[in-house]
C-alpha cells in the first residue's frame, strides 16, 4: 500500500510537505507543489481524506457496497453486515452501485480515500476487476458476499445457486410442467451464469431438452417486462411454457405483472418460481412460491470473515461459505393447464 512517505522519498521531500500539498496550503512553493503532485500521479497515491496522523492506524471503518438497495434481498443482507460491524465496533459505509462496474469503481476509489480497513463486496459484474485490483494493490482486504467476480482470490459467501435452481425445477417438474422457461438477469454476472448452468443441468436430470427459446436475459433490477413475458406466451402451444423460473424476486414479481397484463392467470395459466422472497405485497404475497436464501446470514458472516481477514485472525488460503435456501411453496406453483383437463 502507496503511503505518505512513499510519497515524500519519492519527490525529496517531508511528509508533512506532502500533506501540505494535499491540503492545498498557500505556504507551499509553485515548484514543490508539482514535484509532490507528480509524485502523488506516478505512485497512484490516494490521500487520506480522513486526516488521519502520520503515525499508520485503523480507522474502524468497514465498508459494503451492493448492486441494488431497493431489493429487500440486500437490504437484509445489509442489516446482517451492519449488525456484525457494530457488534466488532467498526463502523459500516454503505454504497449503492445500480449494478454499474462505473459506479462501483467510483465508490471504492471514495472509500480508498477515506481510509477503510475492509470492503464486503457483491461485484456488479466482471467489469469489477479493475476496481478490485487497485484494492488488492493498496493491500486492502475484501471479501464478496452472493456474488464473485472471476479470477480475483478472496474470501466469499454465497448461496447454493446449484442445488437451489435444481430444488426449483424438481418442484416444477413434480406439479407436471414439461416446459419450463428461465428469465436469468445478465450473464456477466456471476450468480445469473451459474443459474443458468444449474437450470440446463436439472432439465438433464429430468430427462426434459433444453430450448434456448425459452431462456430470456433481462437485468436484475426493478422493470416492466410485458415486452419479454409477451415474447414467451405468445410462442406456439406446443413449444409455449406453463411454468417461469425468475432469477429473483424483481423479476418474479414484474413476471406476475406481466402476465397479468396480458391477462394471464397464475397459477390457472401459467406457474411461476422466483428466488428471493420479495416484501409483503398485498395483490402477490404471500403468493409466489420462492427459494428463500438466507440474506441476512449472508451479511453477517461476510462481514465477520471481512474482520477476521482485516484482523489478521484468517488463514492465508481464501475461503468459501456456501449457505443453503428454503424453498416455500405457495399458490404461484400449480399443475398446469392440461392436466387439469
Amino acid at each position: 500500500m502507496v503511503t505518505i512517505y512513499d510519497v515524500a522519498k519519492k519527490a525529496n521531500v517531508s511528509p508533512m510537505t506532502v500533506s501540505r500539498v494535499i491540503n492545498r496550503s498557500p505556504s507551499i512553493s509553485e515548484k514543490t507543489r508539482l514535484k509532490v503532485e507528480a509524485a502523488i500521479r506516478e505512485l497512484d497515491y490516494i490521500p487520506n481524506k480522513q486526516a488521519r496522523s502520520l503515525i499508520s492506524k485503523a480507522t474502524r471503518l468497514v465498508s459494503l457496497v451492493i448492486p441494488d438497495i431497493s431489493n429487500p434481498f440486500f437490504t437484509r443482507l445489509t442489516r446482517g453486515a451492519e449488525d456484525k460491524a457494530l457488534e466488532a465496533g467498526y463502523q459500516l459505509l454503505l454504497g449503492n452501485s445500480d449494478e454499474s462496474a462505473d459506479k462501483e469503481a467510483q465508490y471504492i476509489e471514495l472509500l480508498l480515500s477515506s481510509g477503510v480497513d475492509g470492503v464486503l463486496l457483491a461485484p456488479a459484474g466482471d467489469g469489477s476487476a479493475a476496481a478490485l485490483n487497485k484494492l488488492t494493490k493498496r493491500g486492502v482486504p475484501f471479501v464478496f458476499v452472493d456474488r464473485i467476480a472471476e479470477g480475483a482470490a478472496c474470501d466469499r459467501v454465497i448461496g447454493d445457486n446449484a442445488d437451489t435452481t435444481g430444488r426449483l425445477v424438481r418442484h416444477l417438474v413434480s406439479l407436471g410442467h414439461r416446459r419450463i422457461a428461465l428469465v436469468n438477469g445478465p450473464s456477466s454476472i456471476s450468480i445469473a451464469r451459474e443459474r443458468l448452468a444449474a437450470f440446463r443441468e436439472a432439465l438433464q436430470r429430468e430427462e426434459l431438452g433444453f430450448d434456448p427459446a425459452l431462456v430470456i436475459e433481462t437485468h436484475f433490477k426493478q422493470d416492466n417486462l410485458e415486452d419479454i413475458v409477451r415474447q414467451l406466451v405468445t410462442l406456439a402451444p406446443e413449444a409455449r411454457p406453463t411454468a417461469i423460473l425468475a432469477a429473483n424476486n424483481f423479476i418474479g414479481v414484474n413476471t406476475i405483472r406481466a402476465l397479468r397484463q396480458l391477462d394471464l392467470a397464475v397459477p390457472e395459466d401459467i406457474s411461476v418460481a422466483c428466488f428471493d422472497d420479495p416484501e409483503p405485497i398485498p395483490e402477490y404475497n404471500p403468493f409466489l412460491t420462492v427459494a428463500a436464501q438466507p440474506a441476512y446470514e449472508m451479511g453477517y458472516k461476510g462481514m465477520q470473515m471481512l474482520i477476521e481477514r482485516m484482523e489478521r485472525a484468517a488463514p492465508d488460503a481464501p475461503r468459501t461459505v456456501v449457505l443453503a435456501s428454503d424453498i416455500i411453496v405457495r399458490r404461484s406453483t400449480a399443475a398446469p393447464p392440461s392436466s387439469r383437463l
